[in-house]
Parts: C-alpha cells; structure tokens; sequence
C-alpha cells in the first residue's frame, strides 16, 4: 500500500486540489478572498517536470475548475496553460531560503496573469455597460488574491515540491536497482 502512494504522491495530490477549491477555508482567506488554489501544485510540478506536461496538467486543472464552476462563461484555462509554461522554465535553486521567496514571487505573478485573464474576459464580455466603479473591486480581488498566494506559496510550494521530488527519486532508484 505505501508503494502504492508513493508511486501516485503527484496524482493523489492533484485530486486534493478540487476538493479545497470547493471546499474553500474561510480561516485562510483576506477579505473573503482566498489563495489561488490550483498554483500550488502546477509550481511544483511544473518545475520538476517540465514545460510541456506543465502545459498539459494546466489545461487539465483548467477544465476540472471550469467544470466545478457554476458560471460556464469564462474560464481559467488560459492562465494556468499560461503558468504552466512558465513555470516549466524554472529550475530548482541549491539555496533554500532563495528557493522559498522564489516559490513566493513566482506564485504571486502566475495568480497576477491567472486573475488578470479571468478579469479581461468578464470585462470584454460586458463592456458595453460596464463602469469604472464595478470594475474596483475586481482590481480589489486580484490583488488581495495575488498577496495570499505569494504568502502561502513559500510554505505549500517547497513542501510539495519536496514530497514530489522525493516520491520522484524513490521511483528512480527502483527502476535503476531493477536493471
């Protein structure tokens, strides 16, 4: 059984992230805001893995939280295929206390470009009769988002980065040990 979780550590933790979207613990948000959940997985997974399956796994995690959603109209798609590129590009750092700002600042931008898109689809889709005083909350949101995400990202980022990276060197040594 523990070979089984080991084996699937990535997969497991991946199907934890719509159960907190939905679940959405009020004790950490700011101003009824919450931390963009789903940034906390693609960081890590992103960087050990590569651009392409980052690219993938956001496309997933997209159409997973577009159909939790019950607004059908816009979608999260676009910025977490975004993010996932992006932070397939990143490398691992050897200096720990750099490595944990990193995962801060990178978090902090990726749910700047994720609420940013989201934003800009609600905007062209009602621009017609929008105001400028409607649009101020959402400025609100975004950055009471961006901040909670760069808070937490340091503490949540390395610890599942360092279980995946770990659940990834277990399943090296076996195929290695196996040859």
């Amino acid at each position: 059984m523990n070979k089984f979780f080991m084996k699937n550590l990535s997969i497991i933790c991946f199907i934890f992230i719509p159960i907190i979207f939905l679940w959405h613990p009020n004790w950490l948000g700011f101003l009824g805001i919450q931390p963009y959940w789903p940034l906390f997985w693609l960081l890590p997974w992103s960087m050990l893995h590569g651009s392409n399956n980052g690219l993938i796994f956001g496309l997933f995690l997209g159409i997973i939280l577009d159909s939790l959603t019950l607004d059908s109209n816009f979608t999260q798609i676009p910025g977490l295929v975004l993010c996932g590129v992006w932070f397939g590009r990143f490398k691992t750092h050897s200096n720990i206390l750099v490595g944990h700002f990193r995962y801060g600042l990178i978090c902090s931008f990726g749910s700047f470009i994720c609420g940013s898109l989201y934003f800009l689809q609600i905007l062209f889709k009602h621009f017609p009769d929008s105001t400028f005083l409607i649009v101020m909350p959402s400025f609100q949101n975004i950055i009471a988002e961006v901040f909670l995400t760069g808070f937490f990202a340091p503490l949540i980022c390395s610890q599942i980065f360092r279980l995946f990276r770990f659940s990834r060197e277990k399943s090296l040594i076996k195929i290695f040990s196996k040859k």
